[in-house]
């Protein structure tokens, strides 16, 4: 576990308390993980910024005391980009939820990935529309009930790493709020990746998707990311048998190749010999 030199407590604009999640949401946690990341990292408060688009997860950067800004629904990785593409040296990080970032979203997220521009993306994957009554999302599992899926969801959900490494993301990795302790390692390891960078974070929404699936409580909640997640070194010795319907979780995906603003700079330079 990381040992943060600060308390992460520093980053927090107090004043925005008490926060609007429900009781035994997740979104929480993984605030905590990437505040302790930052903290570890001893990356420069003002020199960090926060982006995030619409939904639950995306209500984050109202409360860290960072540059933050709270923009457009599915737009928080171009507002993103802008902001990398003017200053580079920046530590931009955008926090988005599976609704978010894989709708509306979504074809912003590829190009990102493909171009590997450096940001980090946080996914608060919590498996439905938590924020507007519980809408089935592209990550709501098979046969999951939500409120636009009342006879249960027919539609494949997507694989959010699977989706970023064939994209060209050269950092994966895919977490839980159960395995609270890992979350900042993953989180810290993606901010320092010079490239697009994404973690997915398994959490639990109980007033809508614990609530329509059954299982109501925070507590069960964290127990079914507990079942259903399993560690990269462990699933290399289950079958795919046993890998069936189960999360990889860890580091899934690391690779080295030009990052799109450095690549950019030196165009740049060449056409106008500066």
């Amino acid at each position: 576990m990381l040992q943060p030199p600060r308390d992460p407590k520093e980053f927090l604009r107090l004043d925005r308390m008490p926060h609007i999640w429900c009781p035994g949401c997740g979104n929480g946690i993984i605030l905590g993980a990437f505040l302790r990341a930052v903290a570890a990292l001893e990356l420069d408060q003002n020199n960090v910024a926060v982006v995030s688009g619409i939904g639950c997860s995306s209500r984050a950067a109202g409360y860290i005391d960072f540059h933050t800004t709270h923009t457009a629904h599915g737009r928080a990785i171009p507002f993103a980009t802008g902001i990398k593409m003017h200053k580079p040296s920046q530590t931009v990080v955008v926090m988005t939820g599976d609704g978010d970032c894989m709708a509306i979203g979504g074809n912003h997220f590829i190009h990102a990935a493909r171009r590997n521009i450096d940001l980090t993306v946080i996914i608060f994957n919590n498996f439905i529309y938590g924020m507007t009554s519980g809408q089935a999302s592209p990550a709501t599992p098979l046969n999951s009930f939500a409120t636009t899926a009342v006879y249960g969801s027919i539609e494949p959900p997507f694989d959010i790493c699977k989706m970023a490494q064939a994209a060209g993301a050269t950092y994966v990795a895919r977490g839980t709020t159960f395995h609270a302790k890992q979350l900042p390692i993953l989180i810290a390891d993606a901010i320092k990746n010079p490239g697009f960078s994404v973690v997915e974070v398994l959490c639990g929404c109980p007033t809508h998707f614990g609530k329509l699936n059954k299982v109501g409580s925070p507590v069960e909640l964290l127990q079914l990311q507990r079942s259903i997640g399993v560690s990269v070194k462990d699933a290399a010795l289950l079958t795919p048998e046993q890998l069936a319907g189960k999360f990889l979780l860890g580091e899934l995906h690391r690779e080295t190749r030009p990052e799109y603003v450095s690549v950019y700079s030196k165009l740049f330079e060449r056409v106008h010999g500066v």
